[in-house]
């Protein structure tokens, strides 16, 4: 355990110490929750992957996107796991004990997953097992609504956002690292699409809260970026005292 994660236990007189990191698609969410909570000795939850891992098994089995009820009641059967991978970055996901880490990150499973996670079965289901993960437990966990909905009481709240041309460059490089080849164009088109169906649907919307730190990290590396949120953690930790 490190030292700030001790210190986060004893200054909050708590168990546990939940940060949260929102944000749109492709800002950095899930590399810098997953490089601070390694920091931190805390455990890493994508809920992102969640949602991806229940597209991947609509779309598998070609359940209609339309049906809300059949997502939901898919949500409530499916079993999930997630763990951090433990020598790279990322995380394992299981459904129903298959390991399917490689196939949710697809340009199908992409455009596919603000349609599902906006049905409002499919969430609860989501954000209850979300709960059920972090509890007593101290947490990084990112997504869309973690601080408005799944954790409103987080000690942290991180609202991380980027501009749409840098986001689309980032989405552009990862997908070329993992040989799927798409246009620069493509990918920022998706991503405002992408961004109007989280920031418009009816439940659990994608904004900030009103207690989050807003954090640009349009022209921040990664390192830079994890430095300035770690600066925010610990000044939070110590205004505990």
């Amino acid at each position: 355990m490190s030292s700030l994660s001790r210190n986060s236990e004893k200054l909050s007189g708590k168990k546990s110490f939940v940060i949260a990191i929102d944000g749109p698609a492709a800002s950095g969410k899930s590399t810098t929750a997953y490089l601070l909570a390694k920091k931190l000795d805390f455990l890493y939850l994508d809920t992102g992957a969640m949602y991806r891992a229940l597209t991947w098994k609509a779309l598998q089995e070609g359940i209609d996107l339309k049906k809300e009820d059949r997502l939901s009641e898919m949500a409530e059967k499916t079993n999930i796991e997630i763990f951090p991978k433990e020598e790279s970055f990322g995380t394992c996901v299981f459904v129903d004990g298959k390991d399917i880490s490689s196939l949710i990150r697809t340009p199908e499973v992409t455009r596919w997953v603000s349609v599902l996670s906006k049905v409002p079965g499919v969430r609860e289901a989501m954000v209850k097992l979300q709960r059920k993960i972090a509890c007593n437990r101290s947490v990084v966990a990112e997504g869309r609504d973690i601080g408005t909905v799944v954790f409103p009481e987080a000690d942290v709240k991180i609202f991380l956002v980027a501009s749409l041309e840098e986001r689309a460059r980032r989405r552009w490089k990862e997908l070329n690292e993992k040989g799927i080849f798409c246009t620069k164009e493509e990918i920022k088109k998706e991503l405002e699409l992408r961004d109007k169906i989280d920031s418009e649907r009816e439940v659990a919307p994608l904004r900030k809260a009103p207690d989050a730190f807003l954090v640009d990290n349009t022209n921040l590396d990664t390192a830079q970026t994890l430095e300035k949120i770690l600066g925010i953690v610990k000044s939070k930790i110590k205004n505990l005292k």
